[in-house]
């Protein structure tokens, strides 16, 4: 991480939500979630969130590094349907190390959709892949293992 990522740091996305971004296409074989309104999902709302803060950090990370998400606390106050533009707006409130902690707000243009706070870690991409790399093999090794105790 470079000296310049500093508390007080913002940062302002905006994204016009498309159809595919609403409650029904985020588990399309669920019935239930099928069958919800068409609005932009809450979950679509917390990648966003989390894509503000990654760019307000992308000018600040050294070459290799990369930020992940460790931590969400926001609310979603109103339903957007598509078409609507949403403006997240991040602002760095603390730097602790590689740990980053974010103010964040949503706005469709007629209400505040989301508020709250987001934490994100500085890591080296190339560190965290081989760790996933080992869990994902570890996975790959007891999944036998399991097939055979559940007989």
């Amino acid at each position: 991480m470079r000296p310049t990522l500093k508390p007080g740091i913002a940062h302002r996305l905006v994204y016009t939500i498309p159809e595919n971004k609403t409650v029904p296409y985020t588990f399309p074989e669920s019935p239930v979630i099928a069958s919800m309104p068409k609005v932009f999902a809450t979950g679509f709302m917390i990648v966003l969130i989390e894509w503000a803060c990654a760019e307000l950090l992308a000018p600040h990370l050294d070459a290799g590094e990369g930020s992940l998400g460790v931590h969400i606390d926001v609310s979603h106050r109103a339903a957007t349907p598509p078409g609507m533009t949403v403006t997240v707006d991040a602002k760095c409130v603390a730097v602790a190390g590689p740990r980053l902690t974010f103010e964040v707000e949503a706005h469709d243009g007629i209400d505040l959709i989301s508020e709250g706070r987001h934490e994100r870690f500085v890591v080296m991409w190339d560190k965290f892949n081989a760790r996933v790399a080992a869990k994902a093999a570890r996975a790959a090794r007891a999944a036998p293992l399991e097939a055979v105790a559940s007989k």
